[in-house]
């Protein structure tokens, strides 16, 4: 993370004598990466972290991608995914290479136990829902639209609160770390000398939300931790409520970052992708498309230029707005747009978009820097028909009118690269 806190009790100095009530000594943890020259935290438990028992691999949770050898634009409807699971189990991987998965959860049951990924960093975008995620760190509260960021060891449960009568199922989009680099902002963002996110960010530390109390829990009984690595899912048992800590310090934490308050920035003409980059890790980016006003030159088109990513492969997860620009998309699309192949605009939207001034878009974005590949249940949700959506239409061959026929209104458009 990009700065330092605390929460809770703690001594004056690190690695000195910090008692519990009851005189003996509360257990000090470094909670540290990259060989502890990276970002720590130090944590004060009231029990050693180390008394666990029990060793039970459960299930294995490497996915299976299929059809490696094939390059084509795919374009996947999770809308109907039916919910099952918790929000762990429930995680459906759709696509995924050697440095990340992204899958799609739709969670029909609680989680009665804690996880923590010993796999990476993940990056959980809230589609619809709220709830809460209670952590080693303290309890963060979530809402539709944040991006809740826990990074690689952390403890926690995440449990959504009742949906009310005619509101969506939870759902949240999971971009996850698997080749143990960490989902931090961009550096460009980040002055060098303090990590402080500086003017020209789209974002700043006043829009993070980082953990709150309650923090403490001092329970004795029987508690489940699953531990996902090395492929598997593994089972641990806790005599003692797993977030027993005090209190903790330092800049290693997990926070949340709510899309509406990323900070589109916008130019005279078209900018490129990386404008609406919100967080990075080793070989991948994650980006914010949100409404913002258009291009001001006064010939200025608006929508996306044709363009071939030729480093990487692009994936729009489409989250409410105007879909104009793209045939047959809907709310919790999933478009894969491969590295190499030209895509853009649908025919006949670049003329229906000429005059509008604004966006009502929302989508999250990840482009990675190696191949990705499906699995079989991105197959089973595939529209094998998108590849040719790009093909002339009746509809398309209007000049100014968009994908339906009707003439553009020219105030608000779709701008999905």
């Amino acid at each position: 993370m990009a700065f330092y806190t605390k929460l809770g009790q703690l001594p004056p100095k690190r690695h000195i004598q910090f008692r519990r009530p009851d005189g003996a000594l509360y257990s000090e943890e470094v909670f540290g990466t990259e060989g502890f020259v990276g970002p720590t935290s130090t944590l004060y438990h009231i029990h050693p972290p180390t008394q666990v028992t029990g060793w039970k691999p459960i299930y294995h949770s490497k996915p299976e991608y299929v059809e490696r050898e094939v390059m084509r634009m795919r374009h996947i409807r999770s809308s109907p995914m039916p919910p099952k699971g918790d929000p762990i189990t429930g995680r459906v991987v759709l696509f995924g290479n050697e440095d990340v998965e992204m899958s799609v959860c739709v969670p029909s049951e609680p989680m009665n136990y804690w996880f923590k990924s010993g796999t990476g960093d993940e990056c959980i975008f809230v589609h619809h829902g709220s709830g809460t995620v209670h952590t080693t760190f303290g309890t963060l509260k979530f809402r539709a639209k944040d991006y809740i960021i826990i990074p690689k060891g952390i403890i926690y449960q995440m449990i959504f609160d009742p949906t009310a009568q005619g509101e969506p199922n939870p759902r949240f989009l999971l971009i996850e770390s698997v080749n143990g680099s960490h989902i931090l902002p961009p550096p460009r963002y980040l002055s060098k000398q303090t990590s402080q996110f500086l003017e020209h960010a789209p974002y700043c530390e006043r829009d993070l939300r980082i953990p709150q109390l309650p923090l403490t829990f001092d329970k004795q009984g029987q508690y489940e931790v699953r531990i996902k690595t090395r492929g598997m899912v593994h089972s641990y048992m806790y005599t003692y409520h797993p977030l027993d800590v005090v209190g903790w310090d330092g800049c290693y934490y997990p926070y949340i970052f709510n899309i509406d308050d990323f900070s589109p920035i916008v130019g005279k003409h078209h900018l490129p992708p990386p404008t609406h980059q919100t967080f990075e890790a080793r070989n991948f980016v994650i980006c914010s498309f949100c409404p913002r006003l258009l291009d001001f030159h006064p010939l200025a088109i608006v929508l996306p230029y044709n363009h071939s990513n030729l480093d990487s492969d692009e994936v729009l997860y489409y989250v409410e707005g105007n879909y104009k620009a793209r045939r047959g998309i809907e709310s919790a699309s999933l478009t894969l747009h491969p590295q190499g192949i030209p895509h853009g605009p649908h025919p006949g939207t670049v003329e229906a978009s000429i005059g509008a001034t604004k966006s009502d878009e929302l989508a999250v974005m990840c482009d990675t820097f190696r191949p990705l590949f499906p699995t079989k249940a991105a197959l089973e949700l595939d529209d094998q028909s998108y590849p040719l959506s790009w093909e002339n239409s009746p509809d398309s061959k209007l000049d100014g009118k968009d994908s339906t026929g009707k003439k553009s209104g020219g105030s608000n458009v779709n701008t999905w690269s």
